[in-house]
């Protein structure tokens, strides 16, 4: 028999593992059952560092339960030890997955234990940790292996510069800073820019023309001179420091950093603020002399560069710089400010809204889209309102398309009447609300309790001639079950079927639940039939909350006898699971160990993963004791029936 080559054999683990974990466990946690897989294949007699970091990467990159657990497994194999291929395979594998606890431990191992990576992998950890927001922990790994700087790459090292910069920690940013120019790094504008503008609020003018003369002796070919001299001198504004703002113009221009209009312009405002008059003129007439008109585009680019690296706040402040000045920025600048500004100042976003309108030019749907959202998770109702009328009144909505997306916020933010009164608007502009617009408007109905309403318009939206589809009757039968109308909601059922709309798990469980909290258990298991003939696959997935439904009204026997007419098969574990756990919190340790026996008899394998499960959510588990008594109960119950196998083969 040919021997298999390394890939080989780890594409066959990694396919087992990944099979295996789907049957053991719902989260593919690493457990026994999994070591035993390994030990099945003959992993054990062929382990090496060469295979285990083949199996992580490329096959278990993306499943790092899996993969974190096969690097542990393999560690406490005698004989076994980690190299920098295996460390390389499951720090890429963390990295890809943003499980930065687990990195940081396993960075102190490879510091620990001296092993040596390649300078790619500590890019990538890096790169992972800035997207991450863990800007600490991304310069404790730069500060471990400043020497490698080069191979890290001009890239990331100024995302680094830039993030704590914008985090406030100019310490750190600084021997960053100074790693780059010793080791040669290249500066952009970005890192440097950034870099420069929230160093100089603390430091003034002298160290940063010092900083600017430093980089210049080696590598200034990737910074942007205008930009960075309106950062300088928007830093130093901030900073209160006007003085040298207004000083730093001609020193700025000798470092190849050309004041603009808008630098001017930045200065020339402060000094207005300080009712300074005589200054203020002094450097308009500056500005009219020496000054230059900005590139628009080299600023569009850069603002769009800050927002690719996360930093709003940078992007929101420049931005708001240029339109205080009324410099002129193109859509797509505005609509990306206006999109990403809203996640953290949703004022400030209105604001460069209203420069885009006053300007008679409109946001696309998906900015609207974004800011209405925002609006709504930071409770800026009124704005929001503000905002809809604003665009309405320039007939921005046109089509039933846009309108939806108001009519969707309006519901959202709880404005019913508010979003009824635009699909009657849609109407008289001929733009005809679709099932869309009605599902939205009567999902806000039952949502904040108007049941009444909400059947009001059920009727209309029949007589507009708009049918209702499967979305349409899961709202309304929802709701009237939730609000113990039972009889409404199985007359839906049963209209839905009538008219061939084919009923989904969502209206499957409302049934159900409602048909259990009425106790009309014979009535439920008729519904539940239904769903199985309908689709099997579909049955299995309701019959997790039936089962929980059936248990909360006290038809454990019930519940227990329709589990036991269903397949033993592993994609009924969480079914069993739930229904064992009621039983252990409920006290019915003895029903429970009725139904443990029987799945022991009937599917061992089910025995095995519900042990694995009920054994995992201990830990979790607000009251772990009575899990952990069912725990205990199904351990015995497993050597109880070990022995008597014994007994038998020994009498046999």
């Amino acid at each position: 028999m040919m021997k298999r080559s390394v890939g080989e054999f780890a594409s066959v683990l990694s396919r087992a593992l990944i099979k295996a974990s789907k049957q053991s466990s719902r989260t593919q946690k690493w457990t026994p059952s999994l070591e035993q897989t390994l030990y099945r294949l003959g992993c054990r007699e062929s382990l090496s560092p060469t295979l285990v970091a083949r199996v992580i990467d490329p096959f278990l990159v993306h499943h790092h339960s899996l993969a974190l657990g096969f690097f542990n497994w393999a560690s406490q194999r005698p004989g076994f030890s980690h190299d920098s291929s295996t460390y390389h395979s499951i720090l890429k594998t963390l990295c890809i997955t943003r499980q930065f606890n687990t990195l940081d431990k396993l960075f102190k191992q490879v510091k620990a234990h001296k092993i040596r990576l390649h300078p790619s992998l500590y890019r990538s950890v890096i790169a992972s940790q800035i997207i991450g927001k863990k800007y600490s922990s991304a310069f404790s790994i730069f500060s471990e292996v400043p020497s490698l700087a080069s191979e890290i790459g001009s890239q990331t090292c100024n995302s680094l510069l830039a993030a704590l910069s914008s985090e406030g920690n100019y310490k750190c940013a600084y021997q960053v800073f100074d790693e780059m120019n010793h080791r040669g790094v290249r500066l952009n504008t970005v890192g440097f820019g950034v870099f420069l503008w929230r160093y100089c609020s603390l430091n003034g003018l002298d160290k940063i023309l010092s900083l600017l003369d430093e980089v210049r002796k080696i590598d200034f070919s990737g910074i942007n001179g205008s930009v960075v001299a309106v950062l300088v001198v928007h830093g130093l504004c901030s900073g209160s420091r006007i003085a040298e703002a207004v000083s730093s113009f001609d020193e700025l221009r000798v470092r190849e950093c050309k004041p603009d209009f808008i630098a001017y312009s930045i200065v020339a405002e402060a000094l207005g603020n300080m009712r300074n008059v005589v200054d203020k003129e002094l450097v308009l007439k500056k500005k009219r002399k020496l000054g230059v008109a900005p590139r628009i585009n080299d600023y569009k680019e850069f603002i769009f560069d800050l927002i690719s690296e996360r930093l709003i706040s940078e992007a929101k402040d420049l931005g708001k710089v240029i339109a205080s000045g009324n410099f002129p920025m193109d859509d797509d600048l505005l609509n990306a400010l206006i999109g990403s500004v809203s996640a953290i100042d949703p004022g400030l976003a209105i604001f460069f809204l209203n420069f885009m309108l006053d300007r008679e030019r409109s946001p696309s749907l998906v900015t609207v889209t974004s800011l209405s959202a925002n609006l709504c998770k930071h409770g800026k109702i009124d704005e929001l309102l503000e905002v809809f009328h604003k665009l309405s009144s320039i007939n921005y909505f046109t089509d039933t398309h846009s309108y939806n997306i108001m009519v969707s916020f309006l519901c959202k933010a709880g404005k019913v009447r508010e979003a009824y009164e635009v699909l009657c608007d849609m109407r008289r502009k001929g733009a005809i609300p679709d099932i869309q617009s009605y599902n939205l408007l009567l999902e806000a109905c039952c949502r904040e309790d108007l049941l009444r309403p909400a059947k009001r318009l059920w009727d209309e939206m029949f007589t507009n001639g708009c049918p209702g589809n499967v979305e349409t009757y899961n709202i309304l039968i929802q709701k009237c079950s939730e609000e113990g109308e039972i009889e409404d909601a199985c007359r839906l059922f049963h209209d839905m079927i009538e008219k061939g709309v084919v009923p989904d798990a969502i209206t499957y469980t409302s049934v159900l639940k409602g048909l259990c909290l009425a106790k009309d258990l014979k009535m439920s298991l008729e519904v539940f039939d239904k769903c199985a003939m309908q689709d099997p696959m579909l049955a299995r997935s309701v019959l997790c909350t039936f089962i929980l439904s059936l248990c909360k009204e006290g038809n454990l026997v019930p519940a227990m006898e329709l589990l036991r007419s269903q397949s033993t098969d592993i994609a009924f574990l969480e079914s069993h699971l739930i229904f064992l756990k009621f039983l252990a919190d409920a006290g019915e340790i003895s029903l429970a160990v009725e139904h443990v026996k029987w799945i022991q008899g009937k599917s061992p394998l089910m025995h095995q993963a519900l042990s694995n499960e009920i054994l995992a959510s201990i830990s979790s588990s607000s009251k772990p004791d009575p899990i952990l008594k069912l725990f205990q109960v199904m351990q015995e119950n497993r050597l109880n029936i070990t022995n008597d196998l014994g007994k038998e083969m020994a009498y046999r």
